[in-house]
């Protein structure tokens, strides 16, 4: 997929630094000033608590002092209210990925299913995911301990991130923003 974003990149004169890394043990230490996760770009994705906690443990290390990490992730409120196979069904529709096997733990709060990707040239990839799904009390404890100061939590709506939109259980994910 790098090869393919380096491509529609050069497409359009844009310079890129695309990185491959295992966000479990990233490099950087005191680096940036923000770091976006979007769309579950690694957390909450990894087969156990401890794993999604060294993403997290390695982005606040990556920032500065005053860093801001923004990120979505999925709610756990909303499977108390709703059945995530019958959500992940419907969103089949709506564009290039499939999700079949849905089984929710509500023990775990984790996800198991089968997702097929449809990549720009129609190659398909089969993927066995195990996803957590997080209430806002969890994220809270999760980033205070690892030293970020203030942090809010919102519904997130794809496309329309805002600070206005107040986390429900009707939002499949929400938008974190934490400030170191």
């Amino acid at each position: 997929q790098l090869e393919r974003a380096k491509e529609k990149a050069k497409t359009q004169n844009l310079q890129i630094d695309f990185q491959k890394h295992d966000a479990r043990n990233l490099l950087f230490n005191n680096e940036f000033d923000l770091a976006i996760m979007l769309c579950e770009g690694a957390f909450p994705l990894m087969e156990t608590d401890e794993m999604n906690y060294e993403i997290l443990k390695n982005v606040a290390r990556s920032l500065k002092v005053s860093g801001k990490l923004i990120f979505t992730t999925l709610n756990g409120l909303f499977p108390l209210y709703h059945s995530v196979e019958e959500f992940c069904a419907s969103a089949t529709d709506e564009g290039n990925v499939t999700y079949r096997s849905n089984t929710f733990d509500l023990m775990t709060f984790r996800d198991f299913n089968i997702t097929t990707v449809e990549d720009d040239f129609g190659n398909k990839r089969e993927l066995e995911c195990n996803e957590r799904y997080y209430v806002p009390s969890e994220i809270t404890w999760l980033l205070k301990s690892l030293e970020f100061k203030k942090i809010d939590i919102y519904g997130a709506k794809l496309g329309a991130f805002s600070r206005n939109d107040k986390l429900t259980t009707e939002d499949f994910e929400m938008l974190v923003i934490a400030e170191k």
